[in-house]
């Protein structure tokens, strides 16, 4: 049944969204947020020990719970996580970058331990021969990552599937991600797996050259308070695809779609390639959606391969937007 339900915008997203955004930086360890890493650039603040590498900090941890504390510095180096649960934190946000290394073929960070917490980190220009390159590959666990900068890459983050397993992305950026050069299709900024929850608040995806904005199999997506920013994007598809259906919200976001696309015809897709979510109760509300300036064209904010109960409430759209479309 196509129903699809008009209903007035969360009123309380952009607070839900500041309060994910605190839970995130308050999940990781506060005496890592004073932390002050001595001569080596790769302090595990439990200990105080410091180390010349990234792996070496990692696995010194282990099995067990520990944060690294990340010098200020420009550093070749990428590290696997095999276990335990591990925050990775930049002394100052923003200045510890993680530039063009990926340890086996994947990402900066290969984790597939129990847990992962990231701050402050800046991953860019990492590309590997099969062009999935990312700053984070994440093949188990949860994930949590907070004020970090993607740029210039294959992928920003890229997961297997973990149906326990929980997402949050906030307050991050995501900048001059994606490429469908691969035979195996296309990277995007953001590709999640069959993960449980996906949660993506406060973040800013922009400058896309190719894929998708954020493409998840997650079951449950939120997707709140964020900016998708295609003015300068190159040969990009939908901002947002749930290839797979999904639950959850997509709200108070703001959406402009470029000219360069390898498809216009949506902004957001709903279980375009299979069904194995149900979407019944979907939210789509309280978002703005526009072309860039002097484009004419026609899309659809909404499309739907599901048949789902979709709420869609009430979002500002430009010029040439149709609401909804049934496909």
């Amino acid at each position: 049944m196509d129903i699809c339900a008009r209903t007035s915008p969360l009123r309380n997203s952009a607070a839900l969204a500041a309060a994910i955004g605190a839970l995130a930086v308050a999940a990781i360890p506060a005496a890592a947020l004073f932390a002050q890493p001595g001569s080596a650039p790769f302090t595990v603040v439990e200990s105080g020990t410091g180390y010349a590498t990234l792996q070496q900090a990692v696995e010194a941890i282990g099995t067990g719970e520990g944060t690294i504390a990340i010098a200020s510095g420009t550093y070749r180096q990428c590290a696997v996580q095999e276990g335990g649960s591990i925050s990775y934190l930049a002394a100052e946000p923003g200045k510890a970058v993680f530039d063009g290394k990926t340890c086996e073929g994947k990402a900066a960070l290969v984790l597939r331990g129990r847990a992962a917490k990231v701050s402050g980190l800046v991953f860019r220009r990492m590309a590997v021969p099969d062009y999935n390159g990312a700053g984070i590959r994440l093949e188990q666990g949860d994930l949590t990552v907070a004020q970090s900068w993607f740029a210039d890459s294959q992928q920003g983050i890229l997961t297997a599937n973990d149906p326990s397993g929980r997402i949050v992305i906030d307050k991050s950026t995501f900048s001059g991600l994606g490429t469908c050069e691969g035979d195996g299709g296309c990277a995007h900024s953001i590709y999640i797996g069959d993960y449980g929850h996906l949660r993506v608040t406060r973040s800013r995806f922009e400058r896309g050259t190719g894929g998708h904005y954020v493409k998840a199999r997650a079951g449950r997506v939120d997707i709140a308070a964020s900016s998708f920013d295609d003015s300068a994007g190159r040969g990009t598809n939908y901002m947002i695809d749930l290839p797979a259906g999904a639950t959850g919200q997509i709200t108070n976001n703001w959406f402009v779609q470029g000219r360069d696309k390898e498809n216009y015809s949506a902004f957001i897709a709903v279980g375009a390639e299979e069904i194995n979510h149900s979407s019944d109760g979907l939210q789509i509300a309280g978002n703005d959606a526009r072309f860039v300036p002097a484009l004419n064209r026609n899309s659809t904010f909404v499309a739907d391969w599901t048949g789902a109960r979709l709420a869609i409430g009430d979002n500002a759209l430009g010029t040439g937007i149709e609401r909804f479309e049934r496909r």
